[in-house]
């Protein structure tokens, strides 16, 4: 076992292991290797937790949102300066390349900074009475306890959403992180707490995920959930939490079209959508996946992109220049391979990659597909992988039509310089985020949310606190 942070839950400002607890490893995906082992709590240690948010809620919500916006800020600059060594146990929990660690834990300082920002703007509004003698306005309130479930795919930006959207609009909460990545988060509230945010405000527990999600969201404390992982789980815990009405933000899987048109620049987008599409060895749920590309630039598209795929450097995300680590389980990589094997079996043409690298940790090759049937597992489910699929078209219906097939919709590109077909494919894309000649489809300050299966309801912009905040109407004669 590697020097590694001891995991420990955080339950009412206490950091406890518990002695004769059970424990989960937590494995380095590049060799295998176990780097520590996660305490799991136990249903008492959940009713702990709910418990000192119930109680840390009233004071937490009393305090003022100058006060809360302050500890997120400080909350961040920590974080912005302990970034390497959050960097460095993402890269050995996750396997991403470290540059990529650091830029994520910068991104989650600030979406902490965008919601301390938030947390002062918690504005109602005065609205006109009919009577000259009346006062009507509204007010938002924080909606009390959340309970909050991130995935183990962006260890410390999805925490960082949840946990300053909730916080800056006065809640208090219960964070499950993954089990498999939980040290970042862990980083992330032992530098809230130095920051000065009271006991019991934010706990942190680890565990059964089925367990603890049940219990939870069916906890008559819990008044929102804020989840963000698989549409199976998430239909799951919105289910548990539909006989209590219990608010739900739900951020779920996603499977990307890129809509490449005749007009655009082949090149320099073959050349860029390939640090977009192989970012975490394409564990992200906004990554591209499925190329739509126009019959006149195919070819062109195709040669350069599969050239660019090939020479990405895969190895141990630790190492100079390896732009692409392994997939994050075993899990993972088995379903790569079920997922190529069966496209093959129906036909499918494997560009390049396909395989497994070696036997030794969780790496697979990038990869891409083409003649792919739609009704095959690439072409109807989210590969959550180095997986791409490139398929062409003729013409923009048909394109739209294929995009829009499938009951996802969280993100969307398209690529071209005809500002008609542009003002169409916005229009026409169902997708909460639609990146036109650009791979960003998510920032701090814009909201990120999806379409059908993909979720509800949104995080980040001015949106972010809306899912925990609830809305007032006051009447004065």
């Amino acid at each position: 076992m590697s020097s590694h942070p001891e995991p420990r839950m955080l339950v009412d400002g206490r950091w406890t292991r518990g002695s004769g607890r059970e424990t989960r490893p937590v494995e380095n995906p590049v060799t295998g290797e176990i780097l520590t082992e996660l305490p799991v709590a136990t249903i008492e240690d959940l009713d702990e937790a709910l418990d000192a948010a119930r109680r840390a809620f009233p004071g937490w919500r009393r305090t003022s949102p100058v006060e809360r916006s302050r500890v997120l800020r400080e909350g961040a600059r920590l974080i912005r300066e302990r970034a390497g060594d959050v960097a460095m146990v993402i890269t050995l929990e996750l396997g991403k390349p470290l540059a990529e660690s650091r830029a994520e834990v910068l991104l989650a300082a600030e979406h902490l900074e965008w919601a301390a920002e938030e947390a002062r703007r918690g504005y109602g509004r005065v609205i006109p009475a009919r009577d000259p003698d009346t006062l009507q306005h509204t007010v938002l309130e924080p909606v009390g306890v959340v309970a909050a479930f991130a995935p183990w795919n962006a260890p410390a930006v999805t925490p960082s959403r949840k946990i300053g959207g909730a916080l800056a609009a006065g809640c208090s909460m219960i964070l499950k992180p993954a089990e498999e990545t939980p040290t970042a988060a862990l980083m992330m509230a032992a530098a809230l707490q130095e920051a000065g945010l009271p006991d019991g405000v934010l706990n942190v527990v680890f565990g059964d995920p089925p367990m603890i999600g049940r219990h939870l969201v069916t906890s008559p404390i819990v008044q929102a959930v804020t989840f963000t992982g698989s549409t199976a789980v998430g239909a799951e815990l919105h289910a548990l939490g539909a006989p209590s009405m219990t608010r739900m933000t739900m951020e779920l899987g996603g499977h990307a079209p890129v809509l490449v048109l005749a007009d655009a620049d082949v090149a320099t987008v073959a050349r860029s959508a390939v640090p977009a599409c192989y970012r975490n060895s394409g564990q992200v749920c906004t990554s591209p996946t499925q190329f739509l590309v126009h019959t006149d630039v195919y070819d062109r598209f195709l040669t350069a992109f599969v050239d660019a795929v090939r020479a990405r450097k895969v190895g141990d995300g630790l190492a100079d220049g390896v732009q692409m680590g392994p997939v994050a389980t075993g899990r993972r990589l088995q379903a790569l391979t079920e997922m190529t094997a069966d496209a093959r079996a129906r036909g499918a043409v494997v560009e390049t990659g396909g395989e497994r690298i070696g036997d030794i940790g969780w790496f697979f090759a990038p990869t891409v597909l083409t003649s792919v049937p739609p009704d095959s597992l690439a072409g109807s489910v989210e590969p959550f992988g180095p997986l791409k699929t490139v398929t062409p078209f003729d013409d923009l219906d048909a394109a739209l039509a294929e995009a829009n097939r499938l009951p996802f919709g969280l993100a969307s590109y398209a690529w071209t310089h005809d500002s008609r077909a542009a003002a169409r494919i916005a229009g026409e894309l169902e997708a909460g985020s639609v990146a036109l000649n650009s791979w960003r489809p998510s920032l701090p300050e814009t909201p990120f949310g999806g379409f059908h299966l993909s979720g509800v309801g949104t995080e980040g912009g001015a949106e972010g606190l809306r899912g925990f905040q609830r809305i007032k109407y006051v009447s004065r004669s």
